[in-house]
């Protein structure tokens, strides 16, 4: 019998039902437009009855869980029928998988037999278990990527949707999911830019992440109450605050931010960074780095460090966004980085590492905001620090970019633009 640690997870629960999301359609008109709405319900007549199923490794943590955690509802308020499946594996397959992520995105990695071993066994047992009763399967990033392979025939469409900048990966790494992913029907990469070298691919996609607007962690909150509540945690708001949003990932680069801090400090002795991130469960990696983290705070009463392990949740972050008077996100390599558009949907500035679709998300005019290194970072915190009417001006140029071009109803609409063609070609 196989262990049920390996299986595929029942449905993550998103129906309707007691507690589930409840979502309004109409609600995004005054966002996105009358026209973006009436064709998502086009779309969603057209694919009445089609049954589609996202599937990744982990339903807490991490910006495919919380986006998947809105979408799916989503989905099925449009009269869609989708479900939402984990592949569930040991911590050891969960260590080979993050050290897959980071050699797909450029970091060296000697690949193993037992590396290959420990993750081809737990996709082909959970291949055994995934139902075969969807027309559509959309399987998010490497971790469960060769379940297509292992299905072996099957008359349902398969999409690989990657979130994560692939195109400078470790070459033995990238040779091994090679054919794996070129069994999909389709790909998808969040830029051109992000594309795997060399694949050889029937269909592919760019079609980048984007927020919901509606959800708690976007909703409109009252700042009188955001500052309360921020205070309550122990932050002195009669001083600057910075914060940053991140899982705890070397990528996103926590002690370089904490470093940058400390440089802004030396300039404005009184500035706050408020560091909150979100530990998953297939991410073993991110307990080493809150460790390190959090030695760097025990001695530094300006340097808070918040964690869904005490609580904290999409309103804590939420108030945080709004409280705050900047938001860093430093990453070194990125996939799309969400929490840049989160940010600047509440008219918040960024300053933001230049990398992966971190750049897409700036408004034109603002990319002098986007740095390479902490020296970098620090002198531009400090730049808008001293500028409170700046600060509002990139604020609010940012909201429009985003309402734009990363709001749910345009994922939606590229999504089922894509299925609606695998499924019913020319």
């Amino acid at each position: 019998m196989l262990e049920k640690r390996r299986s595929i997870r029942p449905k993550i629960s998103v129906g309707r039902h007691a507690g589930a999301v409840s979502i309004n359609v109409d609600s995004y008109r005054p966002l996105v437009g009358d026209e973006l709405i009436d064709e998502l319900i086009m779309l969603a007549r057209e694919l009445s009855g089609v049954r589609i199923c996202h599937l990744n490794s982990t339903a807490l943590g991490g910006g495919v869980a919380e986006l998947l955690s809105r979408y799916l509802p989503l989905l099925q308020t449009f009269g869609l029928s989708a479900d939402w499946r984990i592949i569930h594996g040991t911590r050891e397959f969960f260590v080979v998988t993050k050290a897959f992520h980071n050699a797909l995105q450029g970091a060296q990695y000697d690949l193993t037999e037992a590396d290959r071993r420990i993750y081809l066994q737990a996709n082909e047992e959970s291949a055994k278990l995934i139902g075969r009763e969807y027309d559509v399967y959309i399987v998010h990033d490497p971790q469960s990527a060769a379940i297509r392979h292992f299905i072996g025939e099957n008359r349902a469409k398969w999409i690989w949707r990657c979130h994560i900048d692939s195109s400078s990966p470790d070459p033995n790494v990238s040779q091994f999911f090679k054919p794996f992913i070129e069994a999909y029907d389709a790909l998808v990469f969040t830029m051109p830019e992000f594309l795997l070298p060399g694949l050889q691919i029937k269909r592919v996609a760019f079609i980048p992440p984007a927020i919901d607007p509606l959800a708690t962690k976007n909703m409109e909150i009252p700042i009188e109450l955001c500052k309360r509540a921020i205070a309550d945690s122990g932050v002195d708001l009669t001083r600057p605050l910075l914060v940053q949003v991140s899982r705890f990932d070397p990528w996103k680069d926590p002690l370089g931010v904490i470093r940058a801090y400390r440089l802004v400090k030396e300039a404005v002795p009184g500035v706050q960074l408020a560091l909150i991130g979100g530990m998953a469960g297939d991410d073993p990696e991110g307990w080493h780095i809150l460790e390190q983290i959090e030695e760097e705070a025990a001695n530094d009463r300006d340097l808070y460090v918040f964690t869904n392990l005490a609580g904290v949740g999409s309103m804590e972050v939420n108030v945080f966004q709004r409280g705050c008077d900047l938001i860093i996100q430093k990453s070194i390599r990125e996939g799309f980085g969400l929490v840049v558009s989160e940010a600047l949907w509440k008219e918040k500035p960024v300053i933001a590492g230049r990398a992966g679709g971190i750049p897409m998300q700036f408004p034109e005019g603002y990319h002098r905001y986007l740095v390479d290194t902490v020296e970098e970072c620090a002198d531009r915190v400090l730049h808008l620090l001293k500028r409170p009417g700046d600060r509002g001006d990139f604020g609010r140029a940012g909201r429009e970019h985003v309402r734009k071009h990363f709001l749910f109803p345009r994922l939606l609409r590229n999504e089922l633009r894509l299925i609606k063609d695998l499924l019913h070609p020319g």
